[in-house]
């Protein structure tokens, strides 16, 4: 009786603090929890389980100062991948990164936000909506 007292207590609690999350912060935990996965099957070969790159071939992904300089280019270059010369962390890199033309926006979106919370990073929620307006703008 006892157990399952406390047990109802327990799911009571739950439940209450599943409840007390706003709209923002299930959208954030979805797309990041998606975007893990995608970084996982998609980026983590070269860029490494903790966004650390390889050596000075493959950017890491712990710069925020780049993320947050390049945000609006971001999804450019995960759709169209990226050619030439670039600097992180004050290190030059010019290998190439591949195209995902296949890649929908929202897929975009959940990825990005995986990257930009993760290794470091804390730059909050990348939309669809936002994907959107930045591929329409891409260079």
């Amino acid at each position: 009786m006892k157990k399952a007292l406390i047990f109802g207590l327990l799911i009571s609690c739950m439940a209450l603090v599943y409840s007390c999350q706003n709209d923002e912060d299930l959208e954030f935990k979805r797309y990041y929890t998606s975007g893990m996965l995608i970084y996982q099957q998609k980026c983590q070969n070269c860029h490494g389980t903790k966004g650390e790159g390889l050596s000075l071939l493959i950017p890491p992904l712990t710069d925020s100062a780049y993320l947050q300089a390049n945000k609006g280019n971001l999804a450019c270059v995960v759709k169209f991948g990226l050619k030439g010369l670039i600097t992180v962390n004050k290190k030059a890199y010019n290998d190439q990164m591949p195209a995902n033309t296949d890649a929908a926006p929202v897929h975009i979106a959940e990825v990005l936000t995986y990257i930009n919370n993760s290794f470091g990073n804390k730059l909050g929620v990348t939309t669809t909506q936002q994907v959107n307006v930045d591929l329409n703008n891409c260079k």
